[in-house]
């Protein structure tokens, strides 16, 4: 074979980004040679990404010369050769700075390379009787092929300097007539779908998202996680995320007969579809979590902190996450008292106050707002810097404060007395009213989500700045 035997498994980074030459370690005597051409645990170790191959495909070449591609697949490859020898050939074809970067090197059995979904992958034989092996991460199809991206072998911008010339090699004619890359459209990112887009936070992640063509909104109407038809639509494969903003939050409804069944359906049933989904399709799943899945006990809530939900909303918000929490790839976003465009505390005591009118409100529950537009910014700084998976506290920061005070704080800014703002007692605000049981206090540990360089700002800069701009709607 003309390779050193047993070297050490080890890794090379290439100017492609993602593209990762292996040496693998090839064991031989005079029978012949042994190697493991794929092992997950070892890869990993080595560096190389979680991607879970689903095909193994074999690519027979009778004859030195037999030249292949440039294909870019909608999938991720770990290529290497069983038998013989190859010139490969990589050029990244995915939008971006890299694109119509080029990456080249020989291959023969104590080499493999891992090529990512939108870099062009070609090869041409050395050897008589080559055999070209890849592993994929996504079963072949006719509309898989529909997606693929060719470039011209003989393109003068890449410029590949083929062994052997393209002239004297054997190619497809399919191969000889690809276009050129100056008329290719790039490969695009896969897919971010966003549920529960004309909610609180879906709103502040569209305009967060603007612009962006990688980026799908869906509501209920148009994606009913119950609904298995649209589940079934979709080809999956082309996505990355899904960011679940959807959710049941009629906190005293889920108390009822009717609201128990709804909030059971939305929070967890439909969760679990979503984690089946993103598990079984390698997708990052992000969900949003609740303060309602403490009891409120402590002065802090850590991520850490067992889950000790009192009310039925808390539950299934409990559960939900119980259920994110399996899927390999998964951000649980805990946030509480969450204010954005619509309907919310902040609005309605904007406008009492715009009114005349002086409210009691609850002076016994403690916590911290969060705007949806920091909430949404802390969403995509996880994912944008590829923090660690795993459950984070987000809220905005500053002191902590009771409802009431927050009213006061609105009052104010509104030009009104604190004092038109009458403190009460959870027990007394909700005497002979139906009523779920509410952590007293849901102060978030902020630690976890600053020490991935994200710092949300404080509550009191963005009150003023929300009640500003309510106040010049009313």
């Amino acid at each position: 074979m003309g390779v050193e035997f047993s070297k050490p498994l080890s890794m090379t980074a290439t100017p492609i980004p993602g593209v990762v030459l292996f040496d693998l370690s090839v064991h031989g005597d005079n029978r012949g040679w042994f190697k493991e051409n794929w092992q997950r645990e070892k890869m990993l170790d080595a560096g190389l990404p979680d991607f879970g191959p689903v095909q193994n495909n074999i690519s027979y070449n009778e004859t030195a010369g037999t030249t292949r591609g440039i294909h870019a697949e909608p999938w991720d490859k770990f290529i290497s050769v069983a038998t013989g020898k190859v010139f490969g050939a990589w050029v990244d074809l995915r939008e971006g700075p890299t694109f119509g970067a080029v990456f080249t090197t020989e291959l023969d059995p104590s080499k493999a390379i891992f090529i990512p979904r939108g870099v062009g992958n070609a090869f041409q034989t050395l050897e008589d009787h080559t055999a070209y092996t890849y592993l994929v991460n996504d079963h072949w199809s006719a509309d898989a092929q529909n997606q693929y991206v060719f470039l011209n072998l003989a393109d003068e911008t890449v410029d590949i300097a083929w062994p052997i010339p393209l002239g004297q090699a054997e190619l497809s004619s399919k191969d000889r007539d690809h276009p050129r890359l100056d008329a290719l459209v790039p490969v695009l990112p896969k897919k971010t779908l966003v549920l529960g887009a004309n909610g609180q936070l879906g709103t502040a992640l569209r305009a967060a998202l603007a612009g962006d063509a990688t980026v799908e909104f869906a509501t209920r109407a148009e994606f009913d996680l119950n609904n298995p038809d649209s589940v079934a639509g979709r080809n999956w494969a082309g996505y990355s995320t899904i960011i679940n903003a959807a959710a049941y939050t009629a906190v005293d409804a889920s108390e009822t007969p009717a609201g128990r069944k709804e909030a059971w359906t939305v929070n967890v049933t439909a969760v679990a579809a979503l984690a089946r989904i993103a598990a079984a399709h390698r997708l990052t799943l992000v969900h949003i979590s609740s303060d309602y899945v403490f009891d409120g006990a402590l002065d802090w809530h850590s991520e850490e902190e067992a889950l000790s939900p009192l009310g039925v909303y808390g539950q299934t918000k409990a559960a939900g996450d119980a259920v994110v929490a399996t899927v390999p790839r998964h951000y649980i976003v805990r946030t509480s008292w969450v204010i954005g465009e619509g309907s919310n505390f902040v609005h309605t005591m904007a406008d009492l106050a715009h009114r005349g009118i002086q409210p009691a409100v609850v002076n016994d529950q403690i916590g911290r707002l969060t705007f949806t537009s920091d909430l949404a910014a802390g969403i995509l700084h996880l994912l944008a810097t590829n923090a660690p998976y795993g459950t984070y506290n987000l809220t905005n920061d500053g002191d902590a404060q009771s409802w009431a005070d927050i009213a006061g704080d609105v009052f104010e800014l509104a030009g009104k007395p604190r004092s038109d703002v009458t403190g009460v007692t959870t027990a007394q605000y909700f005497q002979g009213k139906p009523a779920a049981p509410r952590p007293p206090r849901s102060i978030l540990d902020l630690t976890k989500i600053q020490a991935t360089g994200f710092q949300p700002p404080r509550a009191a800069g963005r009150l003023s700045e929300y009640v500003l701009r309510v106040l010049q709607e009313v």
